[in-house]
C-alpha cells in the first residue's frame, strides 16, 4: 500500500506543462499533469488506454473526435490509439491513469 499526497507533487512552470510519473505497476501507470493557463498538449495518438481525472482548474480534453470542456471532478476516457490532448483555460492539474506501456 502506498499513500500519496498529490498537493505535495503539484508543480507548475510558465515555460511548459509538467508531467510526473506517480506510480508504475504491472496493472496501470498514474501520471500527474500540471498546466498553466494557455498551455496545451497538442492532440496526438498514443498506443494505450487512459482515463483523465481533473483535480483542479478548467480546460478542454480531446478524446478521439470529441472535445470536452472539463473542470474539477470530470473524467474523460480515451481508447488506445485514439487522439488525445489537453488545453488549459484556467491553471489545471490532471491525473492520467494509463494502461501500462
Amino acid at each position: 500500500m502506498k499513500h500519496i499526497d498529490l498537493t505535495e507533487l503539484l508543480e507548475f512552470s510558465h515555460l511548459s506543462h509538467i508531467k510526473k510519473d506517480i506510480i508504475k505497476t504491472a496493472g496501470f501507470n498514474a501520471v500527474l499533469i500540471c498546466l498553466e493557463t494557455g498551455q496545451e498538449i497538442s492532440p496526438h495518438p498514443e498506443p494505450y488506454y487512459v482515463l483523465f481525472h481533473v483535480l483542479e482548474g478548467e480546460g478542454m480534453i480531446t478524446a478521439g473526435a470529441e472535445l470536452y470542456h472539463v473542470k474539477p471532478g470530470h473524467m474523460v476516457y480515451v481508447e488506445s490509439n485514439d487522439i488525445r490532448g489537453i488545453k488549459c483555460t484556467n491553471r489545471m492539474s490532471v491525473i492520467g491513469i494509463q494502461q501500462p506501456h
